[in-house]
This record gives C-alpha cells, sequence and structure tokens, in this order.
C-alpha cells in the first residue's frame, strides 16, 4: 500500500495492530550513509512480522543525520519494502526543520511520521501545540506524536491538538509517568492509537498493557527478530511462562549492562546487529562505542 493510498485512519488500524520496530540506519567504516547496508537490513527484517518500521527513528539515529542525507534514507526504505511492511518516517528536531523532513517523507512515499522531540529549548504547552500542529498541517499522511524528553505533551493540549489536526492519529509514550499516561487515556480514549516507547520497552509490556496500550516498539528486534516476536506474542496472549523466561534470560541482564552509560540504548543495539552479522557501521557522535568486556558479555546474552 502506498502512503497516497493510505489514509491517517489506515495508519492508525496498523499501528494498533502489533509489534512495531525502528531499524537501524546503516554507516560505513567513513561513517557515511550506506544505502545497500541499509536495503540488506530491512529486507532481513521485513518478514519477521513487525506491523510498520520506522526509518530514521531514535534508534535510526535521526538526531545525527542531514538534511541530504534524510530523504536518501527514507526513499531506500519505502522502495526496499514496499508491499512488504509500511514505512513510518522519523521526524523531529526545529520545527522548521520537521516540516521540512515530514515533507520530504511524504514525498518518499512514507505511510506517516513519528514527530520525535525538538530537542534543546524548553517550552510550553501552547508553544509544543503550534509545534505539532505546524507538522501536522504540512502534510496529509498520518502522524504519530512522541512524549518524551523535551516534548511532554499534557491530556488538554493533546485534546486541542486532537480537534484542529485530523491526521494526528497515535499517541507514543516514551516517558513513562503512569499517572500522565492513565489521563492521556481516560481524555483521548479511542481518538489516538497507543504505543508504548520506553526505551526496551518490553520490560514495561504487560503494565502498559493493562492501560489500555498493548503494542509497542521494540529496539532488540534489529537483532532477535523472532525472540522479539516471540515475547510480543506472549504479552498478547498473557503467557507469563514465556514472557518471565525471556525477561530473566534475556531483557533484565540486557538493561543491568545497557543502563551504564547514557545513550547505551542505541549503541548496545547496533553492537547487538554487529554480533548477529548485520554489520551496520560505527554509532555517530556524541554516541560512543561499547567496550571488549561490554561486547563480549553482550555476545553471551544473544
Amino acid at each position: 500500500m502506498t502512503s497516497q493510498h493510505m489514509t491517517p485512519q489506515d495508519l492508525k488500524t496498523i499501528i494498533g495492530s502489533g509489534l512495531l520496530s525502528f531499524p537501524l540506519t546503516d554507516f560505513d567504516a567513513q561513517g557515511e550513509f550506506s544505502a545497500a547496508g541499509y536495503a540488506r537490513r530491512l529486507e532481513w527484517l521485513a518478514p519477521y512480522g513487525a506491523t510498520a518500521l520506522f526509518a530514521a527513528g531514535g534508534t535510526g539515529e535521526f538526531f545525527s543525520l542531514t538534511a541530504d542525507e534524510y530523504p536518501r534514507i527514507i526513499k531506500t526504505a519505502v522502495d526496499t519494502c514496499r508491499g512488504k511492511v509500511p514505512i513510518i518516517a522519523g521526524t523531529g528536531g526545529p520545527t522548521r526543520f520537521a516540516v521540512q523532513c515530514a515533507r520530504e517523507a511524504e514525498k518518499a512515499g512514507a505511510h506517516g511520521i513519528l514527530l520525535l522531540p525538538h530537542y534543546l529549548t524548553e517550552a510550553g504547552q501552547d508553544g509544543l501545540a503550534a509545534h505539532v500542529e505546524a507538522v501536522c498541517r504540512s502534510v496529509q499522511f498520518g502522524v504519530i506524536v512522541y512524549n518524551r524528553g523535551q516534548c511532554r505533551l499534557q491530556p488538554a493540549t493533546l485534546a486541542k491538538l486532537a480537534d484542529r489536526c485530523p491526521n494526528l492519529i497515535g499517541f507514543k509514550d516514551g516517558i513513562g509517568d503512569i499517572e500522565l499516561m492513565v489521563s492521556i487515556y481516560q481524555k483521548m480514549g479511542d481518538r489516538f492509537a497507543y504505543l508504548g516507547g520506553l526505551p526496551t520497552a518490553e520490560v514495561y509490556a504487560a503494565a502498559y498493557k493493562a492501560l489500555g496500550t498493548p503494542v509497542y516498539s521494540s529496539a532488540v528486534f534489529n537483532f532477535i527478530p523472532k525472540t522479539a516476536m516471540d515475547f510480543y506474542k506472549a504479552v498478547t496472549v498473557g503467557d507469563t511462562a514465556t514472557t518471565g523466561r525471556l525477561l530473566d534470560e534475556f531483557f533484565l541482564p540486557y538493561l543491568d549492562i545497557r543502563n551504564r552509560k547514557a545513550g547505551y540504548a542505541v549503541i548496545f543495539v547496533k553492537a547487538g546487529a554487529l554480533l548477529v552479522g548485520g554489520v551496520a557501521g560505527p554509532v555517530r557522535a556524541p554516541l560512543t562505542e561499547l567496550n571488549a568486556a561490554e561486547l563480549e558479555h553482550l555476545d553471551d546474552l544473544i
């Protein structure tokens, strides 16, 4: 299905129906975008059953990409996954840059966008609303807003945006404030499709399901996609034996080393891809690589 034939409501249905993931962006040894490597990654991941993939998302190092690279990355994802899995493009940063990216993503044939935080500057609710509305109004396809970092939208703000922006169809939570999440869900009901978006979302999956948010995006899908799908299916049917085993054997030990340093939520995923044979190249500054002991520990877990 092309973006021209997928309405925002179609996208809402898709993102609410199953596991999502955000592939790494492949770089070569010099740190330049590798379209061939990225296409191979997407071809490998596409058959495993994710309902959509986020191209150039947070784990795809959106924050490090240039305006010139961005359209090539989205187009590579769309062309590679056409007829296999929908592509949702990561978008973010300053409002005008976010609008530019959103338009480029729509032009490239993406099926919607995930609006990441604007990063540094603090802003009040009116300013955040103006930022989200400007991006929504710049495109026709569906928009998912990511509540994380400096973008912390409150229920009343989301209600106003929902009235003004019919194509704002999704809400992804990366904060983990249970009171806020309950308040948003109670106020907005089924107006949005809801996604869990905390790093290593599997750890929070059962709790978020109880909050009315049964769907999440998985980072480890990048290197253990079958296990990621098995865990999601177990959460869906309430198979606590399987989820408990995988939490004990992999996810909690993974968190133990992942939480040692800021930025490891992305770095560990790229290292995992390396260890399973899907070399994705280095991360870009300000991220740093794992040391040998950490890499060996991750290899043991995998």
